[in-house]
């Protein structure tokens, strides 16, 4: 039997995190399905406790969650597994449930749960992605590419991509090792267009522009649109800071190079990540100079969307 994926009806449930939204996005566009976008919060006492409580009933979230139910749920979050179990005992199972990321309870609550390769759930219904599933394809990247052929076009080659993180619980990077990225940047050939992140502060950004010095480069200073994309579409190499797996996956989706600059800190977690992109080719650790190669691109959305067609289809 197969599934008309045009058909389904399905909903995306979140805590409202652009990052984990996002990744069930990707999925149901992978799909080709709109799904209904629903963003909740527990009430007491699961708030409290925890999602994992069980015992979800209709005043368990905030807004309230009302059939008509889903064929398909895509779910992502801590406070998400409860609406998951919920929707899936007021449907009569007949919602299919798909939880992406560990959900930190048994796999068997849900019909496919959808982990990246460095977390370590594994079963008979779990699919193991490279990275994150994100909202990247080629149809994007090539309309990017047009839309910002005014900002990025007349800049020399190669178009080197420059994606900045930050502190964070796992990495740290100084103000001196950021000047240094900056030095180390202004003496690479072509053209930098460089991005920093929520977690970039005012003086990380500062100690980096000291380093660029009076080298030429586009620098978003978070004004305007949102380059993101643009840049992904214009590079011919990629430079990611090494403390988001996010941007780090979605730089290997576009197929490019990619230059994994290093932070302080780490976790095993983290580690393992990295090592799984190193092994597979997409990335390399960035050492001041540049070199081509090729891999097969990151295609994690469209991996977890044929696994559900293929599951919903059985």
């Amino acid at each position: 039997m197969s599934v008309n994926p045009k058909s389904l009806q399905c909903w995306v449930i979140t805590e409202g995190m652009a990052g984990t939204e996002n990744q069930c996005l990707g999925i149901a566009e992978a799909l080709g399905v709109e799904p209904v976008v629903k963003r909740v919060a527990l009430t007491q006492p699961w708030k409290t406790l925890s999602p994992y409580l069980g015992f979800e009933c209709a005043c368990t979230f905030k807004p309230s969650l009302e059939g008509p139910w889903p064929d398909l749920l895509l779910a992502s979050g801590r406070k998400s597994i409860a609406a998951s179990r919920y929707i899936k005992k007021k449907s009569g199972g007949k919602t299919f449930t798909v939880q992406i990321q560990d959900p930190r309870i048994a796999a068997k609550n849900f019909d496919l749960v959808a982990v990246p390769y460095h977390d370590p759930t594994r079963g008979e219904n779990v699919v193991v992605t490279h990275a994150a599933p994100n909202r990247i394809t080629q149809m994007k990247l090539a309309k990017a590419k047009n839309d910002f052929a005014p900002v990025f076009a007349m800049m020399p080659s190669p178009h080197i991509g420059v994606l900045i993180g930050g502190n964070s619980k796992a990495h740290s990077i100084s103000e001196s090792a950021m000047e240094k990225l900056g030095a180390q940047l202004a003496a690479l050939p072509g053209g930098l267009m460089i991005t920093a992140s929520r977690r970039t502060s005012d003086s990380q950004k500062v100690a980096l522009l000291r380093g660029l010095g009076e080298r030429p480069h586009f620098f978003w200073d978070g004004t305007g649109e949102n380059p993101y994309f643009g840049m992904l579409s214009f590079a011919d190499v990629l430079l990611v800071t090494a403390d988001s797996t996010s941007m780090l996956g979605d730089a290997a989706t576009t197929g490019k190079p990619v230059y994994m600059i290093g932070m302080e800190g780490g976790t095993k977690r983290f580690d393992r990540f990295h090592q799984h992109l190193l092994e597979y080719g997409a990335i390399r650790p960035f050492e001041g100079a540049l070199e081509h190669w090729t891999y097969t691109p990151l295609a994690d959305s469209t991996l977890v969307a044929a696994e559900i067609l293929r599951r919903m289809a059985s």
